[in-house]
């Protein structure tokens, strides 16, 4: 690795860091910068995981005002969110291309849950039925989402705050905090399963946990000052170009 790929690849890393606490699919940054300076697909995508799983702590980290009052909330979510993770990484080391075809038509699902959430959720209100804790159906679709990010990830978090949005009554930046340590969660197991089961590139890992880091609370620190609308906005456009880059690439 020459001073110049360390360079791009931490700079990647900072926008990757504050992209996934604000919005999400930073991935989509920082693994095609691997790829770009030589690595190959599989360890680029194992090495991107261990690398952004510190900006998204960091990113869970400033939103703990967010937070504040949804321990139950997250603690409910985390098993299905561990186990998806885990299994998510055992099946790109056994099947490296399975995810592929599906993904852009789950982020654009996400997209528009996003978009029609407040629409949703008034009707919801309007009929009395008020969702405050995770019900069966977003338990399954956590854990499906949580498979698919120990995979590959990029745009999980939208997908995640998606389904968030549609079956829990709140509002949106408190749920984007919980998206954070679902994303942080489904990442650091994976994590975990890759150093010990298959190559790391070390010092990539390296710099994306300094860079990545960083980007987190910069993303935080911005994405919890945006109001709903806007931010749903930045979702909607991050989430589409994401879904667009995979169908044309």
């Amino acid at each position: 690795m020459t001073g110049l790929d360390a360079l791009v690849i931490s700079g990647a890393g900072v926008v990757a860091g504050g992209v996934n606490a604000a919005v999400g699919s930073g991935s989509l940054l920082t693994f095609p910068t691997l790829l770009a300076v030589g690595y190959p697909p599989v360890l680029a995508n194992v090495s991107n995981t261990l690398g952004l799983v510190p900006g998204s702590v960091s990113g869970a980290i400033g939103y703990r005002r967010e937070l504040a009052g949804q321990r139950r909330r997250i603690l409910q979510m985390l098993p299905a969110s561990i186990i998806g993770g885990v299994a998510g990484a055992m099946l790109l080391l056994a099947e490296p291309g399975a995810f592929r075809d599906v993904v852009p038509t789950l982020i654009l699902v996400a997209v528009a849950m996003v978009l029609l959430q407040p629409r949703i959720a008034k009707r919801r209100r309007a009929r009395g039925v008020v969702a405050e804790h995770p019900g069966p159906l977003l338990q399954v679709g956590v854990l499906v989402c949580a498979v698919y990010g120990g995979y590959f990830g990029a745009a999980m978090s939208v997908i995640i705050l998606g389904l968030l949005g549609i079956l829990i009554d709140d509002d949106l930046q408190r749920l984007n905090g919980v998206k954070n340590v679902i994303t942080a969660a489904v990442n650091g197991v994976a994590a975990v399963y890759f150093a010990f089961a298959t190559h790391v590139a070390w010092l990539a890992v390296v710099l994306l946990w300094v860079s990545s880091a960083v980007g987190g609370q910069i993303g935080a620190h911005v994405g919890r000052r945006l109001p709903a609308p806007v931010l749903r906005g930045a979702v909607a456009i991050v989430g589409t170009a994401v879904a667009i880059d995979l169908l044309v690439t």
